[in-house]
């Protein structure tokens, strides 16, 4: 197993993926666009090719630990291909072969640069990073001030709506939606990724609360509740509602609105962003349910 110990900045994610892939052959690397910055956003798929779940994280630049997650999972599933073990109470590889995996372990590279490493980390766009945060910990966004998860064009306007009436106008350390839905190439990554593979449904991993949310609208899909209370009573998460800050414009409510399937929203870990390190591997291990019954029910 490799070292999960480490914060998973865009080189240490890189070392990760090239050790996987090189150990791994079967697993599947390509990338779905480029950042704000410049920076590849990596995709990784394993199992069936026809039939697949997506998972992914990263969305906001202090939310690393969810990164880690997505990267452990992909290498204890490839485990299980290669020798047949289990993964949590799952031989994983025999569900991959008739549902496969595709994840984005990191949809917003440059938030997690920034967070990890300071507003030089936004290159040309540290004067706005500079600007607007003192404290670029708690980064969110990406490295134009935009915050992916309220980026998505399900429910925008409303949304903007909400951030005017909050007095949130520019680019920000979060929140901030920008001036129109999809104007981020992170999100465009990522919605022309779902437009060009029919995914079944889709999972998006976030930081802190430990719950799953899981409808958008008259749109949202009996499974997607269904899977939400499965979740529910494996992790011990609880089924919630995110507060109106944070309803529309995020993954979640995009994949349902414009595909009617499901997909939920996981709020990984309990306490403040960034979440510690120290709490990882404990985290993990309840995440490891959930991620393993995305593929398996």
């Amino acid at each position: 197993m490799l070292n999960y110990n480490v914060k998973p900045d865009y080189e240490a994610r890189k070392n990760i993926i090239s050790e996987l892939c090189e150990r791994y052959d079967f697993i599947k690397h390509s990338y779905s666009g480029k950042s704000v910055c410049g920076r590849c956003i990596d995709v990784l798929h394993i199992g069936n090719t026809k039939n697949r779940v997506l998972y992914c994280g990263g969305f906001h630049g202090s939310e690393y630990l969810t990164i880690l997650a997505l990267l452990k999972f992909v290498e204890e599933c490839a485990e299980s291909m290669e020798n047949d073990t289990q993964v949590g109470k799952y031989t994983i590889s025999d569900f991959l072969r008739i549902r496969g995996l595709t994840v984005v372990p990191c949809v917003n590279p440059d938030g997690v640069e920034i967070a990890l490493h300071g507003s030089d980390a936004a290159m040309k766009y540290k004067p706005l990073v500079d600007k607007v945060s003192d404290n670029t910990d708690k980064w969110q966004a990406n490295a134009r001030g935009v915050d992916i998860n309220h980026n998505f064009n399900a429910g925008w306007c409303e949304l903007k709506e909400r951030e005017l009436k909050r007095n949130i106008k520019h680019p920000s350390p979060t929140r901030f939606g920008g001036n129109r839905p999809e104007s981020e190439p992170e999100t465009k990554a990522l919605t022309g990724l779902c437009r060009r593979t029919d995914f079944e449904r889709a999972l998006a991993l976030h930081s802190q609360g430990r719950e799953i949310y899981c409808s958008f609208g008259k749109h949202t899909p009996v499974l997607s509740f269904r899977l939400a209370s499965v979740f529910s009573q494996a992790s011990g998460y609880n089924i919630g509602f995110p507060e109106e800050i944070a309803t529309g414009g995020g993954f979640k409510d995009w994949f349902i609105e414009k595909f009617r399937k499901p997909a939920l929203t996981v709020e990984m870990g309990i306490g403040e962003n960034p979440l510690p390190l120290s709490d990882f591997e404990e985290e993990y291990e309840i995440l490891k349910k959930i991620f393993c019954l995305g593929v398996v029910v």
